[in-house]
């Protein structure tokens, strides 16, 4: 039932800044967890940035002090601010949310690609 749809992807130059959006159909607090993974040509999917109901956030030691998760309660939506993009973060993003309930459940958007040009 619950939709995740992600925006804003496209080709950045090197250094340069995108950010990321994650609409979800519902409350964004009706998840225990939501983040962002993202997956390279011929490599597996990695997670990136996690931030729970409570507010830890995590993050992915490659993405570290470049990219920052945030949300917006009134809009129901996850962002991924992408700082210093690097060729090496040219992937598939795709927005994740693990549901705590009746059933426990992930959902995932259809993804979104980045690409950045050397």
């Amino acid at each position: 039932q619950v939709q995740l749809v992600e925006s804003g992807g496209g080709l950045v130059q090197f250094g340069g800044s995108l950010r990321l959006s994650c609409a979800a159909s519902e409350s964004i607090f009706s998840f225990h967890r939501m983040g962002w993974y993202r997956q390279a040509p011929e490599k597996q999917r990695e997670l990136v940035a996690t931030i729970t109901s409570y507010g830890t956030i995590n993050y992915a030691d490659s993405v570290k002090d470049r990219f920052t998760i945030s949300r917006d309660r009134a809009k129901n939506t996850v962002y991924l601010q992408m700082n210093s993009l690097k060729p090496e973060d040219t992937a598939v993003y795709y927005c994740n949310g693990l549901h705590l309930g009746v059933p426990t459940y992930d959902s995932w958007g259809q993804g979104i690609q980045v690409t950045v040009s050397s």
